[in-house]
């Protein structure tokens, strides 16, 4: 089954499951019980933290829900804060994509999660990764980089949204409709 959030990144071929770690979490659950899909594939934007170019397509099987307090060591987190898809080969290559409700636009923290080992944010997939674990779905993301996380960040995603879903449609023909 592929997915995506919906709102701006609806696609022909993917159910939507919600905008965020929130909306996400609680549809794809109802769609997990109800569906009992085989994989998950989610498809989406990604804001890049530097090193990932704009309309880079790239696909990852491990994402975290770290936020900008963890890193400046102003908060902690007594439950887990990273999550691997159960597929079974996983490149060991695959970038991890870091999750929150908040879209980062400050440079020097964009350039800290980089120093952490993240390469992107979506908002969404670590819920996805969770919830599929949960129902033990094997799963994986591909992403089209919109945006660098800096100040630009929002009016970048709006110029460029179009253009990405063009890449993730050619991803999905070329991947799916053999």
């Amino acid at each position: 089954m592929i997915i995506s959030a919906g709102k701006t990144e609806i696609f022909e071929f993917a159910t939507p499951v919600g905008v965020g770690l929130i909306e996400c979490s609680m549809n794809l659950t109802k769609i997990c019980s109800e569906q009992r899909p085989k994989e998950l594939i989610f498809v989406g934007s990604a804001g890049s933290y530097g090193e990932l170019n704009i309309f880079e397509l790239f696909t990852s099987y491990r994402a975290t829900n770290v936020e900008v307090s963890a890193l400046e060591c102003k908060a902690y987190t007594p439950i887990s804060s990273s999550t691997d898809s159960l597929s079974k080969h996983i490149p060991k290559n695959s970038l991890t994509v870091n999750s929150s409700n908040y879209i980062t636009t400050d440079e020097a923290s964009a350039k800290a999660f980089l120093k952490s080992g993240l390469s992107a944010e979506n908002m969404e997939f670590f819920s996805v990764l969770s919830v599929a674990k949960a129902f033990g779905i094997p799963s994986f993301g591909a992403f089209v980089v919109t945006n660098y996380c800096d100040k630009n960040a929002h009016d970048d995603y709006i110029k460029n949204i179009k253009i990405a879903k063009e890449i993730l449609n050619s991803f999905y023909e070329e991947k799916f409709e053999l």
